[in-house]
C-alpha cells in the first residue's frame, strides 16, 4: 500500500503560482507586451515623425515676444517653455485653452523667425495610444480598467515572488542551483520551455517586481499615499512649494522671461533642457527646472524659482534631496526604465519581453503536465492482478 504524500509549503506556493497564472495569464500577457513597446515610444515616435528642422540664422527672439505671437494665434493661454541646449532645436511652448487644463498642447516655434512650425501627423501616434490605453486600462473605462489592471499587477507581484521561491531547489547546493542559470538548448522543446520559463523569469524577477511596486501607483491611490507615507513624502514630486505674502517682493523692475531664463543658466551651468513656468495669478512667480544631459540620471532636474523682479525663493539641486524625495521624485522613470538613460531602457525591454512569454510558457508547462498525468491513469477495463 502506497504512502499517500503530504501536503508541503513548496506544494501550496506551487499551486498559488500556477492557478493565479493561468487565470490572469491573457491580462499580464497584454500588460507586459504593451509595455515592452511603450519602452521605446519615444524612439519609435521620433523614427515615423518628420522634425521641423530650423536654421540659426542671426539672433534668437525674446521668448516674450514668440509667447505673445503664440497667444495672438491659439487665443489660449501661454503657460511654460522647454528649451534644448542645441542652437538648431525650436521652443516648445505649452498652450492652454482653459487654465484647469491638465497638460495643454505642444507648439513648436522657430526662435529666430518667430515662425510657428506646422507639427505634421506622427503615423505612430495613434499606435502607440492605444498601446498606452491597453497598458493601462484595456481599453475600457478607466474606472472600471484601471483596478483591473491594479489586480492583475498585484498578482503580477505574487506570480513574481512565488516564482522565485520556486526556483530556488529542495536543497541549496550549488550543483543544483546551477542548473535553474542555464538554458539546456540541446534537450526536448518540452525542457527547454521550463528552462526558459525558469531561467529567464529569475533574471528578470527584480525589474519585474520593480515595475509591478511602481506601476501599483497609477492604479490605486491608497497604494500611492501608502507608499507615500512610507517614504515620508509624496510620491510623483508633487510637493507644491508656496511662499508668504511678506517673502514675495512688491517693488522693484520686474525682469523678462528671458532675464530668468539667464539667471537659471548662471545657477545651473551645465548643458540640457531647461523649462520655464511662467507666473500667473496663483503662482506668482518664475519655476524652472534644468536637466544635466551628462547626468547618469537623465530624468533628475535641478529647480530654480525667482520672483518677478529676480529675487531668489528657491534652489533645489537634485544630488542634495534627501533619499526618499529622490525616489518619490523617479517613481516614474523607476517603473518605464528611463531613470538611468538608454542602459536602463535596455535592461527594461528584455526583461519586459521576458515577462511577455512567461504566461505563454507557463502554460504551455502546465499542458505538459496535464497531458502527462492523464497518460499515466490506467485504463477503466484494465484488470490489476492481485500479487
Amino acid at each position: 500500500m502506497t504512502k499517500k504524500k503530504s501536503y508541503t509549503f513548496r506544494k501550496f506556493i506551487n499551486d498559488i503560482h500556477l492557478w493565479l497564472g493561468l487565470i490572469s495569464g491573457i491580462i499580464l500577457f497584454i500588460i507586459c507586451f504593451t509595455g515592452t513597446v511603450l519602452t521605446y515610444e519615444k524612439e519609435i515616435k521620433a523614427f515615423f515623425s518628420e522634425e521641423p528642422q530650423i536654421e540659426a540664422v542671426g539672433e534668437k527672439q525674446a521668448v516674450a515676444a514668440l509667447a505673445a505671437k503664440l497667444t495672438a494665434h491659439t487665443a489660449g493661454l501661454v503657460t511654460r517653455v522647454s528649451i534644448l541646449e542645441t542652437a538648431e532645436a525650436p521652443y516648445a511652448f505649452t498652450v492652454k485653452k482653459d487654465p484647469k487644463e491638465r497638460r495643454g498642447t505642444t507648439y513648436l516655434m522657430n526662435p529666430y523667425t518667430g515662425e510657428i512650425l506646422q507639427n505634421k501627423e506622427n503615423p505612430a501616434d495613434g499606435f502607440m495610444m492605444t498601446m498606452f490605453k491597453l497598458h493601462r486600462w484595456l481599453l475600457l473605462d478607466i474606472p472600471w480598467g484601471r483596478p483591473i489592471i491594479g489586480i492583475a499587477t498585484i498578482i503580477f507581484i505574487i506570480l513574481s515572488i512565488s516564482g522565485l521561491v520556486l526556483w530556488f531547489p529542495k536543497k541549496l547546493k550549488w550543483k543544483n542551483l546551477k542548473h535553474g542559470l542555464k538554458i539546456k538548448t540541446d534537450a526536448n522543446w518540452k525542457r527547454i520551455n521550463h528552462d526558459l520559463h525558469n531561467t529567464l523569469g529569475f533574471y528578470a524577477c527584480i525589474f519585474l517586481l520593480v515595475m509591478g511596486l511602481t506601476g501599483l501607483c497609477w492604479s490605486f491611490e491608497g497604494y500611492r499615499e501608502g507608499m507615500g507615507n512610507i517614504l515620508g513624502t509624496k510620491v510623483f514630486g508633487n510637493r507644491d512649494i508656496s511662499f508668504s505674502e511678506n517673502t514675495l517682493a512688491k517693488e522693484g523692475t520686474p525682469i523678462s522671461y528671458d532675464k530668468a531664463i539667464a539667471l537659471a543658466n548662471n545657477n545651473f551651468s551645465f548643458s540640457g533642457k531647461l523649462t520655464l513656468s511662467f507666473p500667473s495669478e496663483k503662482t506668482p512667480y518664475y519655476t524652472m527646472q534644468k536637466y544635466d544631459s551628462n547626468s547618469w540620471l537623465p530624468n533628475a532636474a535641478d529647480s530654480y524659482i525667482v520672483d518677478l523682479y529676480g529675487n531668489t525663493l528657491h534652489k533645489e539641486l537634485f544630488r542634495e534631496k534627501p533619499l526618499n524625495v529622490q525616489i518619490a521624485t523617479m517613481i516614474k522613470p523607476l517603473h518605464t526604465g528611463d531613470i538611468f538613460g538608454g542602459f536602463s531602457k535596455f535592461l527594461y525591454f528584455i526583461a519586459c519581453l521576458i515577462g511577455t512569454s512567461l504566461p505563454i510558457s507557463g502554460t504551455l508547462i502546465w499542458w505538459n503536465k496535464l497531458k502527462k498525468n492523464k497518460g499515466k491513469q490506467p485504463s477503466p477495463n484494465k484488470k490489476i492482478k492481485a500479487n
